[in-house]
């Protein structure tokens, strides 16, 4: 493997964890084909914001293409997550109804996959104490999310944020999933959450375990830049946002960041706000960034960004259709979250006994007449 194919997207360099983890993501991905019955998968995002194509590229996408091939899938907002590093929950609201909509418009269904919030599934959330119990407060503060959303926040750190993992590991193993398609940054949460049902079986329930171990499905783009060259994120500003009109989308394009040098290549360790563009134009057409570079050549940025704004508006176009067909009925968009509400809770309900049943915690009174 040559050390172009060892750096991600974004020019990062991908470890030797990180090329194990994707090794055995392929493994099971192959095995999930084969029987996609067979497996069941959660995912999910905070209500934070607008989901971007990094979400969808990261995430969107794969989940799509398991509840297609039959996988049993299901979607977490996760709600209660907001304050782990937020001082408010204003707009909240409004960010869970919309992620809702951009889920729809990229092809979830609601009849194939189950949508849900935290705060609406307590018994989910009960799980949390039996899980911390499993884990040692070194372990969580080696978490490197942990540490990140920590600086980004300049928060002191808080109990919530410490244990946002074991909630995570809550969210997973509530309703037996088996895979979890995530991007790089989530590796250390299916670890932990791997470690928490290993535990919980060994202790308590060694002869029928209760949970399985988690593998993560990690995605083909597993980092995916910015139009600054950094991370695409919403705290960075970077990001071209799923639900953003096609005005709004050319104007962030245009104002992006490139270099003095008139050639356009593909290098994204020397290069990286042209070639940060040069990818998401890849990515939304199929192309090798390489080719699209080499077509452009002497153009220069102008040309560069130009066809990136066309791509990406073709490549949203349908999105944005069918968002807004979706968006003139709301009641309808509440009613299925209300309903996955609902399936979820039974799942936990059941879930939790079983848990309650393993530790001996599943007690019967009997009534004096």
């Amino acid at each position: 493997m040559t050390d172009e194919q060892q750096l991600t997207a974004a020019g990062n360099e991908m470890s030797a964890s990180f090329l194990a983890a994707k090794k055995r993501s392929d493994e099971t991905l192959a095995k999930l084909e084969a029987k996609p019955s067979s497996f069941t998968m959660l995912t999910g995002d905070r209500p934070t914001g607008r989901l971007h194509l990094g979400h969808y590229f990261g995430s969107i996408r794969e989940r799509v293409a398991m509840q297609e091939r039959g996988v049993n899938t299901n979607i977490i907002i996760a709600d209660y997550q907001v304050i782990t590093d937020r001082d408010t929950t204003e707009h909240i609201q409004d960010n869970v109804l919309n992620l809702v909509l951009d889920y729809m418009a990229a092809g979830i269904d609601p009849n194939k996959t189950m949508m849900f919030t935290h705060s609406a599934v307590p018994a989910e959330n009960q799980l949390l104490l039996p899980f911390l119990s499993l884990v040692t407060e070194a372990e969580l503060h080696r978490n490197p999310t942990v540490k990140s959303e920590m600086e980004a926040s300049g928060h002191a750190l808080t109990g919530l944020l410490l244990t946002y993992p074991v909630h995570q590991a809550c969210d997973i193993l509530f309703c037996k999933a088996n895979v979890v398609p995530i991007g790089k940054d989530n590796l250390p949460h299916v670890e932990i959450t791997r470690t928490i049902a290993r535990r919980f079986n060994e202790r308590y329930a060694k002869k029928n375990p209760v949970f399985p171990e988690p593998a993560a499905i990690l995605s083909e783009a597993p980092e995916i830049p910015g139009l600054d060259g950094r991370k695409m994120s919403k705290s960075y500003g970077n990001s071209i946002m799923l639900g953003a009109t096609a005005e709004e989308t050319a104007k962030l394009i245009k104002k992006s960041p490139t270099d003095s040098e008139r050639r356009i290549t593909f290098d994204p360790v020397a290069r990286p706000q042209v070639s940060a563009l040069l990818t998401t134009a890849g990515l939304v057409t199929g192309r090798d960034p390489k080719d699209i570079a080499e077509e452009i050549g002497d153009s220069g940025a102008g040309a560069l960004k130009a066809y990136v704004i066309e791509s990406v508006n073709e490549f949203l176009a349908p999105h944005r259709e069918r968002r807004a067909e979706l968006a003139k009925d709301m009641d309808s968009i509440r009613d299925i979250l209300h309903d996955g509400n609902k399936r979820a809770n039974a799942i936990a309900e059941e879930t939790l006994d079983q848990v309650r049943e393993a530790m001996g915690m599943k007690y019967c009174f009997s009534r004096r007449s």
